[in-house]
């Protein structure tokens, strides 16, 4: 039994790179399954940038590209805050 990659629980990273001729929008909807693979308690742009620095991962591969894009991490990161502690926020 193969070993479980923390972060590419489902390996659906790694196997996106082997898919010859990948497009952006397939490699898309592989990164929003990945993502909603991982732990809600999961850092996702430090795991995705612990992905893109795997040898064998090619920067000009699509799923690097967006790898890189979901590596930064969004302004205010605080999250979405709804109810009434957002009404409260504002």
């Amino acid at each position: 039994m193969e070993n479980r990659d923390p972060d590419d629980p489902k390996g659906l990273i790694r196997e996106a790179y082997k898919i010859d001729g990948i497009s952006d929008g397939e490699c898309r909807s592989i990164l929003v399954d990945w993502a909603l693979s991982l732990p809600p308690e999961v850092d996702q742009p430090a795991v995705a940038a612990r992905l893109i620095a795997r040898p064998g991962y090619p920067a000009e591969h699509p799923m690097s590209i967006l790898l890189s894009a979901a590596a930064t991490p969004v302004a205010g990161g605080a999250g979405r805050r709804g109810g009434r502690a957002g009404r409260l926020a504002s």
